[in-house]
Order: C-alpha cells, then structure tokens, then sequence
C-alpha cells in the first residue's frame, strides 16, 4: 500500500510541474523582445515604406502626411480641385501633378522655418483620381480605380467578365490623346486567349475606356 501511495504522490507532483508557467515555451513576443512596451525604437514617420517613383498625385486622391515628432502635423487630407492642400505651418501647397516624394521635399522646405531637420512622409492613401471605365456588355460595367499594372484583361475581370452575347472579338479602348482627339485600341479576346497577338492588351491609362460590345 505504501508503494502504490508514493507512486501516486509521484505522478501528482509531475502533473503539478508540468503545468507550470515555466515549464510552458514562451511566446514569440517574449521570445522576441518587441512586445508594445518593449521599448524598441520605431522608423521615423514609417519612412521605411517604399514609394511609386512613377505615381503622380491628382485631384481628389487622399494624402496621408506625417512629420517624425510633430503629432499635429500628423493627418490625413485630401486633394482639393485645385490640386492643393493645406497643412500647419505649410499653408497651401501644391500636391497634384507631384510625386509623394517630390511633395515630401516640398513640405519639407517648407517646415524648415519652424522645425529643425523636420523628416517628412507622404502616403498615399485613396487613389481617387486614377480612374478607367468599363463599359457594354460586361457584368459590372462603371468605374474603377486604375493601378499602373492594370490591363485590358485585368479590366474585363474587375468588371465580371463577358455577358452572355458579349462580341469578344472587338473589345476597343477609347484613349483620349492630349491633343483631345481620341484613338481606338482594339483587343481580340478570342485570338489573346490562344496566345495570338497579346501585345494587344495594353496596360490602361487614366480615364482610358474599355468598350465590350
């Protein structure tokens, strides 16, 4: 009886010391050392976020602007039609027909007045002003937002696809010139999809129409 009593207190004690906080693995937070207290340094101003070199800032895109310790400078404003926003300290600028980072530098020499070695960063954060259209026998013929990676295919499937007596084989873009004049930049689905003449799906441009009749 003796034996089976100090077996049992045995396995009690192991169970006990299994549970124990200590014997558990820590988190990868713990482990890490970079929980939200853990007083670790972060980037000034999110600077670390790459920029689209080629992006240019437009009328009603939204900007999200932050200055590395000025928390009042911190927001997000939108694009006026006039191509201008207002900051602290900055007054009016100019944003549309700018990079971020040319705006980045601009907002910068501004704030050179009142802030010493002020660190800068624009974000974009709604593209409202790059916009195509899709229009006739598609899904979900309307409007878009447009990215510099997006073509007549990419179009199509954003809009749902062909209707049912979609005429696949003259699918045409309407781009207006900067002359005003327009050009017709026509599409084949049905020779693409069996690899023929795939030049033709061309990547979009702001305002650009994708015509499926």
């Amino acid at each position: 009886m003796k034996c089976i009593a100090l077996k049992a207190v045995s396995l009690g004690l192991f169970l006990v010391l299994a549970g124990t906080p200590s014997s558990r693995a820590q988190s990868p937070q713990s482990e890490s050392g970079r929980g939200p207290n853990s007083g670790g340094q972060s980037d000034p101003a999110g600077s670390t976020k790459p920029h689209d070199e080629n992006f240019i800032i437009g009328n009603d895109d939204v900007l999200a602007i932050s200055v590395w310790n000025e928390p009042n400078m911190t927001k997000s404003v939108p694009v006026r039609s006039d191509g201008k926003i207002s900051l602290p300290l900055v007054g009016e600028i100019q944003a549309a027909g700018r990079t971020p980072m040319q705006l980045e530098l601009d907002i910068t020499e501004k704030l050179k007045n009142f802030i010493t070695a002020p660190q800068v960063n624009v974000i974009v954060q709604q593209v409202n002003s790059r916009k195509f259209n899709v229009l006739g026998e598609v899904a979900r013929p309307g409007s878009y937002a447009l990215t510099t990676s997006t073509t007549v295919m990419d179009a199509i499937a954003l809009a749902g696809g062909f209707r049912d007596f979609a005429k696949k084989s003259n699918v045409y873009v309407l781009r207006k010139s900067r002359d005003g004049s327009d050009s017709k930049l026509k599409f084949n689905y049905k020779e693409f999809i069996k690899g023929k003449n795939s030049d033709q799906n061309v990547k979009l441009e702001p305002n650009d129409t994708v015509i499926v009749p």
